[in-house]
């Protein structure tokens, strides 16, 4: 389905961009719905002697049982005088139900061609029995799925060296790795770093009996990525 331009707005997964071409002949323009998290959102423009804008999720079963927290930025970017731009005070854990909870009053008249973004920073749902809300791009995670992350994260660090602090010297290569995670996985480790041993001084760890394919597949298991 085709819609005109003037009431489309672009997003992204947490962005939304509205661009009003002409405002001239208007006194009140409401976009096209626009879906971010799990709700359908509008914006509105109304000018009477202040432009005024409006930011609303669309009244939905959904909205009713669990209106949105929102927190987010929204600015306007004029096309003339330099794209000057207009920047609301950041909105921080704001319940939006109705299309009056949201209003900014522009005291800047706008004509020509101006642009408004909006970037959610957060979205949160309250919680039924009167607990934490909870924020819609984590709620879905398990902790099997978090934990999941963490490990593939640790394992990134290796594959990548990504801020190693000590070379493991094997019979026939040498690879990365970091004191803190082998400390934390290993008592061997931990007490070779605490000591002052010449491991602790020079960085390195020297293992001449084991192969580098051996100490790869060591470290992985170290590390938590093993298959």
């Amino acid at each position: 389905m085709t819609t005109d331009n003037a009431y489309r707005v672009d997003t992204t997964s947490r962005l939304a961009q509205w661009r009003i071409d002409n405002l001239a002949s208007c006194t009140y323009r409401k976009s096209d719905p626009f879906k971010i998290g799990k709700w359908n959102w509008r914006l509105v423009i109304e000018k009477n002697r202040n432009l005024y804008i409006k930011l609303y999720p669309e009244i939905s079963g959904l909205t009713k049982e669990t209106p949105p927290i929102a927190s987010f930025i929204i600015r306007v970017v004029s096309s003339l005088g330099g794209r000057k731009a207009l920047v609301h005070p950041e909105i921080r854990d704001k319940q939006l139900k109705t299309s009056d909870d949201f209003v900014w009053a522009l005291e800047v008249p706008l004509t020509g061609k101006f642009i408004i973004d909006l970037e959610f920073l957060d979205l949160k749902t309250a919680s039924p029995n009167g607990g934490e809300s909870c924020s819609v791009w984590t709620e879905g995670l398990t902790q099997k799925d978090l934990k999941s992350t963490a490990i593939s994260s640790l394992g990134k660090m290796l594959s990548e060296s990504i801020h190693t602090d000590i070379i493991i010297h094997a019979s026939d290569g040498s690879m990365g790795a970091h004191r803190a995670v082998l400390a934390a996985r290993s008592p061997v480790f931990q007490s070779m770093f605490s000591h002052d041993l010449k491991e602790k001084e020079m960085s390195a760890i020297n293992i001449s009996d084991m192969s580098i394919e051996a100490c790869q597949a060591f470290l992985s298991y170290i590390y938590g990525s093993m298959p």
